[in-house]
């Protein structure tokens, strides 16, 4: 298989590639949620997984603005529906979570300095921030993170944005691994 349509590579693999899922495997997609999740997933893609980029690219001031205040109302949101449940959906990881994931495992690193998306850290909202360590904690999801090369790769290719090419030392990255106490949710 290849592609490039990321909503439809996880999607594929859960639903025409079932048949090799280990016995134990989550349901993503479960059919009870299916409609609201497609609703928090296109929340989710339209105005955070993009909504970095646009206020990253953006061409002028009102742009980045309008960007970045549609950015920072949808983390409010987020950060007001995880007060109350452990993931997105509830009480089990979906497809919604693995695309939110990551954008939320970049922010702090690249997209507050980088993209100028710094009203606040994600380190700073603490339902996303315990959230997102909750994810990064579980196996499938902070293993498959590199930061260093994630920031390698975001400041050093946008030379229109960071000429200079200087990599950031930081975030530290062993906050990922503190306690996130969301599993009494």
């Amino acid at each position: 298989i290849v592609t490039n349509d990321f909503p439809w590579i996880t999607h594929d693999f859960f639903f025409e590639w079932r048949d090799h899922h280990k016995p134990d495997a989550p349901n993503l997609w479960p059919d009870d949620l299916r409609e609201e999740m497609e609703e928090v997933m296109q929340r989710v893609f339209t105005e955070v997984n993009n909504g970095v980029y646009r206020c990253g690219f953006a061409g002028d001031q009102d742009s980045y603005e309008a960007a970045y205040d549609r950015l920072f109302d949808a983390l409010d949101w987020l950060e007001s529906r995880l007060a109350d449940r452990r993931y997105l959906m509830g009480d089990s990881i979906t497809e919604a979570d693995i695309r939110l994931f990551t954008t939320l495992a970049r922010f702090d690193a690249v997209y507050h300095g980088h993209f100028k998306c710094n009203r606040n850290k994600l380190s700073e909202m603490p339902h996303l921030w315990g959230y997102a360590r909750d994810l990064f904690q579980t196996p499938g999801f902070g293993d498959t993170i590199a930061f260093d090369q994630i920031k390698a790769h975001y400041y050093v290719v946008h030379k229109d944005i960071n000429p200079t090419g200087i990599v950031p030392k930081g975030p530290d990255e062993t906050l990922w691994h503190t306690p996130h106490g969301r599993e009494r949710l």
